[in-house]
């Protein structure tokens, strides 16, 4: 047997096969656009590493659409019969058992199975960033760092992927509020990791929650070597690029990033298309009219309201529909959730809470009647981070619960809302924040007027 980048043995039996394999942690691990041809490359050399194809198929999953269930199940078919040959290790049969798990409709039984290699040799590093991604789409901010914080003793700057790690650990950090400690761990993982665009898009993170937003863009804009290279996520950098400028009032950079870099290629995975949709209610929200930008985005959705794989995705779909005022198709979207929240499986749990109050919430307010919109998506907030997804990604449903409490005349609730989005980013009020406080002194002023005028 051989070893592997992550310090693990393989039963891989081929140089050409080892160094295919370390293509494919690494791409996982910077996010690089040659991932995918690493691990065709893996294949080809090793056609029986049940791992690749085990790879292979929780790849497909985490793509979050029906389409690629198929290839995932093949994949598993392969890893199968790979396993049946014998002499595979038993972090390659943990890595098989995950794939069976998800395909049942048990993530959350996957990280499981990862984190039990994990626990085989604490620095297996593609393991935990498995575990990672997978407690992310989950929107497990708390488990994430748990994980991560049991494989920091075994990566030291000798690990050659210790640099990763502390990205990941970065990540977890901000997502649970530790804005300072998780700006430290990234840009020190930077200095190890240079192409590590997790890690920079953490520290990007920190800047967008604590209202820093100079030293977000300066950051973004001089690391370029640390996300250029990536795969579609170098669009979600631009994205946190984007919302620096919106927070700033930056309307025509907003605008021209949408267009030349956000949502310049028009793809149709999932998070691409949240990028785009969130920002493109954002801009709504402030009374942009970004003409008929929305047109594109609510024909993709339209073609994908029965797809049922993610709550995050189709909540986002939700945003393009009413976006575009596509009724009809809202309709069948709010109906969809429904019935996926009667099924089996983590999925299933999400889309009964928060995704049925969520959805019929967004559909309200794409009817403007603010009133329901409030009411049920302010039902749905406790448990929006079981969407998935970073508190960036989340915030535009925290906005449009604000937004319709505001339209409703529901002031005191938005007030309380408010002041509770502005003490998860450290106390820091950003523009949004500043505008509807503001708003709220307005409404109240006008009502009091109104009250002595009678």
């Amino acid at each position: 047997m051989l070893t592997d980048i992550s310090t693990c043995q393989v039963s891989l039996d081929s140089a050409p096969a080892l160094d295919a394999w370390n293509g494919v942690i690494l791409g996982v691990l910077s996010h690089g656009q040659s991932t995918g041809d690493h691990l065709g490359a893996l294949i080809k050399h090793a056609p029986d590493f049940a791992m690749g194809h085990a790879m292979r198929g929780l790849a497909c999953l985490m793509l979050g659409r029906s389409e690629m269930i198929a290839p995932a199940q093949a994949a598993q078919v392969e890893a199968a019969r790979a396993l049946a040959l014998g002499g595979t290790t038993k972090r390659e049969c943990l890595w098989c058992a995950a794939l069976d798990d998800w395909l049942v409709g048990r993530p959350s039984a996957a990280i499981t199975r990862m984190e039990e290699a994990v626990r085989l040799n604490p620095a297996d590093t593609i393991s935990m960033k498995l575990s990672h991604g997978i407690r992310f789409m989950l929107g497990d901010n708390r488990g994430m760092l748990h994980a991560v914080e049991q494989v920091l003793p075994a990566h030291d700057p000798a690990h050659p992927l210790y640099g990763y790690v502390l990205g990941c650990h970065a990540f977890a950090l901000e997502e649970m509020g530790q804005y300072e400690a998780a700006e430290r761990a990234g840009l020190r993982g930077l200095e190890f990791a240079k192409d590590d665009a997790w890690g920079l898009h953490a520290v990007a993170h920190v800047y967008d929650m604590t209202h820093r937003t100079d030293q977000g863009i300066s950051l973004i804009d001089n690391n370029l070597s640390a996300w250029s290279h990536c795969n579609n996520f170098r669009f979600h950098v631009w994205w946190h690029k984007a919302l620096l400028h919106l927070d700033q009032g930056d309307i025509p950079t907003v605008l021209d990033l949408y267009d030349s870099k956000v949502r310049d290629e028009k793809t149709d995975d999932y998070r691409d298309f949240s990028n785009a949709s969130s920002l493109l209610m954002r801009l709504e929200l402030e009374g942009i009219d970004v003409g008929d930008r929305w047109v594109e985005l609510a024909d993709l959705a339209e073609s994908r309201t029965d797809d049922g794989c993610l709550t995050f995705a189709d909540m986002h779909y939700m945003l393009a529909l009413i976006g575009d005022t596509r009724a009809d198709a809202t309709d069948r979207l709010t109906a969809q959730v429904a019935q996926n929240a009667r099924k089996d499986g983590d999925m299933a749990q999400v889309m009964l809470s928060p995704g049925k109050a969520a959805a019929t919430g967004l559909a309200a307010f794409g009817e403007a009647n603010y009133a329901e919109a409030f009411a049920h998506l302010s039902t749905a907030k406790p448990d929006f981070q079981a969407m998935g997804g970073s508190h960036a990604q989340r915030d535009v449903f925290e906005r449009l619960t604000i937004e319709a409490g505001l339209r409703a005349g529901r002031l005191a609730e938005t007030e309380v809302l408010l002041r509770a989005r502005t003490a998860l980013r450290a106390g820091c009020e950003d523009s949004f924040a500043a505008s509807r406080m503001q708003q709220l002194g307005q409404l109240r002023s006008y009502g009091a007027q109104s009250t002595a005028a009678e």
